[in-house]
């Protein structure tokens, strides 16, 4: 049996607090840099290396890629705080080999994506060896989750100034919403990249169970001026997602409403802000 299938479902202590949770909201991604062990990314390479299909499951079977990879304390910790207790491993993945050189690819959401403020999964990519710019990346479009772009309107956007390159050492994670916008980017160097493609799987109702931090003033969210397509619209979506990782139901009320940005973060709760979440009344 598979170690995948085997250890369906998996459970740690949570590591993120509210502010990463929010921000991952707005964003859509997180970023672990050089998080797997040196020689599980040698192990890695050496079985690619000699396995050179789309689903090399067979690695599944391995309990060093399943521990160092897929239970990776820092990727796993994180995974348990967004999706919650006893999640479910992936039952497979996938190596996106790329012979390089090539052109950029066009932008787009993977099959299958939806449009919701629910995170019932996630979709994570691990880099088994040194990415530079000149291999070709996986680029993202911070916020792009939360964009209701049409595939035929996205063949038509080239280079986007919020863009962001994921060049990273071995053994670095990225955590994504799975409708995030994203492609490889051009490569100019010569020779072969990997990235190694997976999904968890939420198995319990919502609840903000993850690490609480009691100076955290959710009234007065800050979003950093982070740029997006559509005005404001991150902070909204972004609230909304939280909320619903909460277990809370939220309902934009419009105007100078929660989660209304303001230089100053004021001694009362904005107004639209859900009760539980109210610190002042």
């Amino acid at each position: 049996m598979l170690n995948a299938i085997r250890d369906q479902f998996y459970d740690c202590e949570p590591t993120l607090r509210d502010e990463q949770i929010l921000e991952f909201c707005r964003d859509g991604y997180m970023f672990l840099e050089g998080v797997v062990d040196d020689e599980v990314n040698r192990r890695t390479m050496d079985y690619l290396a000699a396995h050179t299909d789309h689903m090399p499951a067979e690695m599944l079977e391995e309990d060093w890629f399943v521990d160092g990879v897929f239970k990776n304390p820092q990727a796993a910790g994180a995974v348990r705080s967004l999706l919650g207790r006893n999640f479910k491993m992936p039952k497979g993945f996938c190596n996106h080999r790329a012979d390089c050189p090539l052109p950029a690819q066009g932008w787009h959401r993977d099959g299958g994506s939806i449009y919701t403020p629910r995170l019932d999964y996630l979709q994570v990519f691990y880099y088994p060896h040194d990415v530079s710019e000149a291999l070709g990346p996986t680029e993202l479009i911070p916020g792009s989750h939360l964009i209701h772009g049409k595939a035929n309107y996205m063949g038509h956007v080239r280079s986007v100034k919020i863009s962001l390159s994921t060049a990273a050492p071995a053994g670095s994670i990225f955590l994504t919403v799975y409708s995030i916008w994203h492609r490889r980017r051009k490569s100019t160097a010569s020779g072969v990249r990997h990235l190694i493609k997976y999904n968890y799987w939420r198995t319990v109702p919502p609840v903000r169970d993850w690490v609480a931090d009691d100076e955290f003033n959710l009234s007065w969210p800050s979003m950093n001026n982070v740029p997006h397509f559509e005005q404001f619209k991150n902070n909204i979506g972004a609230v909304d997602m939280f909320c619903w990782l909460c277990g809370e139901k939220y309902e934009h009320l419009g105007g100078q409403a929660w989660p209304c940005e303001a230089p100053t973060k004021l001694p009362c709760d904005q107004e639209g802000l859900p009760k539980r979440f109210h610190r002042f009344d």
